[in-house]
């Protein structure tokens, strides 16, 4: 591959990262406005590529989905996000074959996958799901098999295994249609898209060179690592608390936070907030959980915040001492919105956009982190073509 390959190779990974951050604020836009349902099929919308525009079009789809009556203000979010996400998928899957070029067999393993992803697609909408989701884990299999294939810089790798990815989260994001919203789909739609963004800023930051001279910070990389896990585990919190409905579970207002319904120990349900699988068939557009259930859900949301505080501002302070002071400072910057963001959703009753903004400050605060992270370790060969 030709140096000018390579550089735009780095262009492509730098502006997929940044389509994936506008997609994960768009995403929450959608389903906080409440349109996660407004499509009732999938891919289309309404039966439609786009979504009904005139008289006869909408008339049609009142007819044809009579329990879900259109709104346009609601299906255009919905189909604009889907076609988003088809766009970042195509700039991944040109990131996956750019990155395997130079592995025949990485190569028509990659590609295979994209052509299964596309015929599970088609055999879905004409009502053959089985084999659509036979050749959709064929699809997610192939780039795992044609990252192994791969040298070890991670770069390179991180490309091909972003394909499998987003595929999958393609899958999440017809079974959050299909499934009525369920929530652990609905939150593994979010940590899907968390992932995709990670995964793309991590080859990001590797392609332009951003690494340690030495390994004098070494130290201080399984501390960032952990800080990654406890952020993912706060994000899997947030979309559980979203996806149930419980982001104001205790109220909104003075007496709503530190407390919840003004009280330090409402009646909670922690065994009912966390069923994770509740049958097919449910539509929990809207929650179908009692106060109880819901509150415990906000306050181990409010618990998961707490530690993270915690954990991140003691790395931060100690990412300082040892010498990446921006690093430190960055995360500090991030931690404080993303906590005051919190906050100002429940007093101010989670207006639109502070609790979109509130998912792209989780989206910021795990950039920081994984630069960070790759302040840690050195370059290994992860700007060379492999």
């Amino acid at each position: 591959m030709s140096r000018h390959a390579v550089k735009a190779l780095r262009w492509l990974a730098l502006f997929a990262t940044v389509f994936a951050f506008g997609l994960v604020m768009f995403g929450a836009f959608v389903r906080l406005s409440n349109a996660g349902l407004s499509c009732p099929d999938w891919p289309t919308c309404y039966g439609q590529v786009t979504w009904p525009q005139h008289a006869q079009a909408v008339a049609h789809a009142d007819a044809s989905f009579p329990d879900r009556p259109y709104e346009a203000h609601k299906a255009w979010r919905e189909q604009v996000h889907r076609f988003l996400a088809g766009t970042l998928g195509v700039m991944v899957l040109l990131l996956a074959v750019l990155a395997s070029w130079r592995r025949r067999a990485a190569l028509l393993a990659i590609v295979a996958g994209a052509l299964f992803a596309a015929l599970g697609v088609g055999l879905y909408m004409r009502g053959e799901h089985l084999w659509s989701s036979l050749l959709a884990a064929c699809a997610i299999a192939l780039p795992l098999i044609a990252a192994a294939r791969l040298p070890r810089p991670g770069a390179w790798r991180i490309c091909v295994l972003a394909l499998a990815v987003i595929i999958f989260q393609a899958m999440l994001g017809m079974w959050t249609v299909t499934l009525l919203l369920k929530p652990v789909v609905v939150m593994g739609h979010l940590l899907g898209g968390m992932a995709t963004f990670a995964l793309l800023a991590w080859a990001a930051l590797r392609f332009a060179g951003v690494a340690a001279a030495d390994d004098r910070h070494a130290g201080l990389r399984r501390w960032v690592a952990l800080g990654v896990v406890l952020l993912f585990c706060q994000i899997a919190l947030g979309g559980w608390t979203s996806a149930n409905y419980a982001a104001l579970a205790c109220g909104y207002g003075p007496g709503s936070f530190p407390q919840c319904l003004g009280q330090w120990t409402p009646p909670t349900d922690f065994h009912e907030g966390f069923v994770l699988w509740r049958g097919i068939g449910v539509n929990y557009e809207g929650g179908v959980l009692d106060m109880a259930a819901r509150s415990a859900i906000q306050i181990a949301h409010r618990i998961g915040a707490l530690v993270v505080f915690c954990y991140l501002g003691a790395l931060a302070v100690g990412a300082a001492r040892r010498g990446l002071r921006l690093a430190g400072l960055a995360i500090v910057l991030a931690l404080a919105i993303q906590v005051m963001l919190g906050i100002s959703n429940v007093y101010l009753g989670l207006p639109l956009p502070v609790a979109t903004a509130h998912n792209g400050g989780a989206a910021l605060l795990l950039f920081t982190l994984l630069a960070t992270l790759a302040r840690t370790q050195r370059q290994a060969g992860g700007t060379s073509p492999p």
